[in-house]
């Protein structure tokens, strides 16, 4: 069946085309005398034929989409799902919709993804822009959305460095990383093991910068045995716990990328006929959901995914309404949050 249209609209209503686009838009003021009665009919006449406004012709009237694009770079990380959460419904808040990309910065399809992306009609873009870093595709096609005004927000760290300026939403765990350091020191730990998983250093340099500098502020060796480097997966973090529990003296805490993948070396851990805390404490970041419900309910530091992408939002509506105002950063504290997967070292 063909698909009604606003002429068919208008055709069972008795009225103007005209008549069903003031309607449909809201336009009944100023000039425009509309009836309740034939307002009424109008709206009788759309729900009888089923009709739904074409959204692109809409765009293309108005110049603008109601559409934001969202990048995360993981979509297994729940901590993502929660920066995407907070996007979604701020957005949905401001009759907007969320048009979602995962883009993982290993992928070799990555900056296609992202020029794709840019090529499609959405009134701006939040991302977590780490597929950015070492491209220079990328950042071209970067360079072409803000040429054309398109509001670009990136959640991100401190660390990281993009050519161009745009809003940014900034938080990381460097000064949080020195409070887990000195808590673990506190506790008599003195080989304190990181499992580094990740798909490009600069998603985690924030952490592996302030552990290292917190031993050597500690006056304790940097030990690279009890650093290992792992993929992003649940499997990676497994398997980079157990070759840290099989070395001659191995770590008595353990500091995990992230949550997700803390999950892996609590069971690797667990296979190697170890407890948490008793004989090695364990530490992830992030604080995702899952994270309070674990045995033991696991130690953690939380950046609130969902309200970075709420600011974010915030960020980038305050953006189309003021296209000129300068580039803006919000800064967003992280805190730690001590539960049961930490105790003092063993003798």
């Amino acid at each position: 069946m063909k698909r009604p249209t606003q002429a068919d609209v208008a055709r069972l209503a008795g009225v103007s085309r005209a008549t069903v686009s003031y309607v449909l838009n809201n336009q009944t003021g100023g000039g425009v005398p509309i009836s309740e009665e034939t307002r009424q009919r109008v709206l009788d006449a759309i729900a009888e034929l089923d009709y739904v406004p074409d959204a692109r012709a809409q765009a293309l009237r108005s110049g603008n989409t109601k559409t934001i694009g969202l990048i995360i770079p993981d979509i297994h990380n729940p901590h993502f799902w929660e920066m995407a959460d907070g996007v979604e419904q701020e957005a949905n808040a401001a009759g907007y919709h969320i048009l979602l990309s995962s883009i993982p910065p290993e992928n070799k399809s990555a900056e296609d993804i992202f020029r794709n992306l840019s090529h499609r009609r959405i009134d701006g873009l939040v991302m977590v822009p780490s597929f950015i870093y070492h491209s220079e595709e990328a950042q071209k096609t970067l360079a072409a959305l803000l040429k054309r005004r398109v509001p670009v927000v990136g959640m991100m760290s401190d660390q990281a460095e993009v050519s161009y300026k745009f809003d940014r939403v900034i938080s990381d765990y460097r000064e949080i990383t020195v409070d887990v350091m000195s808590h673990l020191l506190s506790l008599q730990h003195r080989r304190i093991g990181f499992v580094f998983g990740i798909a490009v250093p600069d998603l985690g340099s924030d952490r592996l910068l302030a552990y290292r500098k917190s031993l050597q502020a500690a006056n304790l060796p940097v030990d690279l045995n009890l650093i290992v480097q792992c993929g992003p997966t649940i499997e990676d973090s497994y398997q980079a716990t157990k070759q840290l529990l099989e070395l001659p003296s191995r770590p008595t805490a353990l500091l995990v990328i992230n949550d997700y993948l803390a999950i892996g070396a609590l069971r690797a851990i667990k296979d190697s006929n170890l407890d948490v805390p008793q004989d090695i404490s364990l530490f992830g970041y992030d604080d995702i959901p899952l994270a309070k419900y674990l045995v033991p309910r696991l130690s953690t530091a939380s950046k609130d995914g969902e309200k970075m992408g709420r600011e974010a939002t915030r960020l980038l509506l305050a953006r189309l309404e003021d296209p000129d105002r300068p580039p803006q950063e919000i800064r967003l504290p992280a805190r730690l949050i001590l539960r049961e997967s930490t105790g003092p070292a063993p003798f």
